[in-house]
């Protein structure tokens, strides 16, 4: 099955994790650079799926409902963390939005710092960043 991207983005190659998600546009500050997409489904059914993948592509939206870009997705999952990101997700009427921190120019990885996640507390950073905190999920 193809995978219909967002405009604006490719997937490639990442030095972070395996695939990463590519600026193929310009992307200025502020602005949005995609919505994430993909199958709507229940915390029963995430709770679900995080048991038996060993790679989890799910946003929440709220404490009941969350996308799992895996399925129906539009590349947007294919953004990796870093915990010096340039792009964050904000949450707009039901929608999933990732905005750029500055400016993307193309060819650059759009990465997103994921803060809290369903990965495990102790799964480890490969962002390579001089502020990295050595994890993916922000402990406090």
């Amino acid at each position: 099955m193809k995978l219909n991207l967002a405009p604006g983005l490719t997937i490639g190659k990442s030095p972070i994790n395996g695939r990463g998600c590519f600026a193929s546009h310009f992307f200025l500050q502020g602005y949005k650079i995609a919505e994430y997409a993909g199958e709507r489904i229940s915390r029963r059914e995430v709770a679900r799926r995080v048991r038996t993948r060993r790679k989890l592509r799910i946003c929440a939206l709220n404490p009941y409902w969350s996308l799992d870009g895996s399925l129906g997705g539009n590349g947007t999952h294919y953004i990796n963390h870093s915990c010096a990101p340039n792009s964050y997700m904000k949450i707009h009427h039901g929608h999933i939005l990732f905005m750029a921190l500055r400016d993307i120019n193309p060819g650059d990885e759009i990465t997103c710092d994921y803060i809290s996640s369903y990965h495990s507390d102790a799964k480890k950073c490969r962002c390579r960043s001089p502020i990295c905190r050595g994890t993916i999920n922000k402990i406090v």
